[in-house]
């Protein structure tokens, strides 16, 4: 791994081991200045562990991790003037309202007006409005707000989200989304964890996944995607009985059933020939196609092919 001005964030060869449980065997990994890096894993693979060395909350067996130049172990209090770690609820004061929650953490990181900052920053995520309410009276999106609000304190050239839309309706979860990108927007670089892959997907210029302790995978959405080179098509027909018909006929295809439109849908390579010779057979059976549509593999396709190798499913 090459680091170089452009990097913010490096790790190599990070190893942490909680008694015989190794969590992390050897990571490596690179930040743009200014990205969106998303770090993917199912429960346990060791995404959190990962952001608490990088945040100073924990210190690595072995191997290294810098943050704009500075090692995280040997310059830990120089590195925690540049971060900001957002976990995955929000560390706000129900008692407080919005704006004394943001003071507060103004005065303990000496902004040089927490007050004119607060109102800055409750104006950026939205809570301008609702600033003097007691914080016990938000909903679960205004406390991420708040949070990150709190988080953005002295603009920190870099800000560690671990799994920030957990528990969020939908609504919430996009208005997130674009605070996110707004943030990548500004210059900040973003380190993101999280379970959603279509949240990886639309906010990650770099992407992770981490299986086990080890990165398996990486590389842009795109770059992921073409590790499947195959696709989905979904076939609908006029009746009922056809669907029977149509997938006794293409089960060389592995074709499912889609149970909410009830139409079949196959695994194919994508290429003109393989989809001519099935529609083929099903004109040559007497089974005309109503509807056809052509489905790229999908991040979360590309998650759960990866997994499952690794884990010999």
């Amino acid at each position: 791994m090459v680091q170089t001005k452009e990097t913010i964030i490096a790790i190599r060869d990070l190893q942490k081991s909680y008694k015989d449980h190794q969590v992390l065997n050897k990571i490596n990994f690179s930040v743009k200045k200014g990205s969106i890096f998303a770090l993917l894993g199912s429960n346990g693979a060791g995404k959190t562990t990962t952001i608490k060395i990088l945040s100073t909350l924990l210190k690595p067996d072995k191997g290294s991790a810098v943050i704009n130049g500075l090692d995280v172990t040997k310059k830990a209090e120089q590195v925690r003037e540049i971060i900001s770690l957002t976990g995955q609820y929000a560390a706000v004061d129900e008692g407080l309202t919005g704006r004394e929650n943001v003071r507060m953490i103004g005065k303990l990181r000496h902004v040089t007006n927490p007050n004119k900052e607060a109102d800055a920053l409750l104006g950026k995520v939205n809570l301008l409005e609702a600033a003097d309410n007691r914080v016990a009276t938000y909903s679960g999106g205004m406390r991420r707000r708040l949070d990150l609000a709190m988080s953005l304190l002295g603009n920190p050239p870099v800000i560690f989200l671990d799994e920030p839309t957990t528990g969020l309706d939908p609504q919430s979860r996009l208005s997130m989304w674009q605070m996110i990108k707004e943030l990548a927007d500004s210059g900040t670089t973003v380190f993101l964890t999280t379970q959603y892959l279509e949240e990886a997907d639309y906010l990650a210029d770099q992407i992770s996944i981490l299986n086990q302790g080890e990165i398996v995978a990486e590389g842009t959405s795109q770059d992921l995607k073409k590790l499947l080179p195959q696709g989905h098509i979904e076939l609908g027909f006029h009746h009922e009985e056809e669907v029977g018909a149509a997938f006794s006929l293409l089960k060389e295809f592995n074709p499912s059933i889609n149970q909410e439109s009830h139409k079949i849908v196959l695994t194919t390579d994508g290429s003109i020939k393989q989809m001519t010779d099935m529609l083929n057979r099903l004109d040559q059976a007497g089974i005309p196609v109503a509807e056809l549509t052509q489905k790229q593999p999908t991040l979360e396709d590309v998650f759960l092919t990866i997994i499952g190798e690794k884990e010999g499913a």
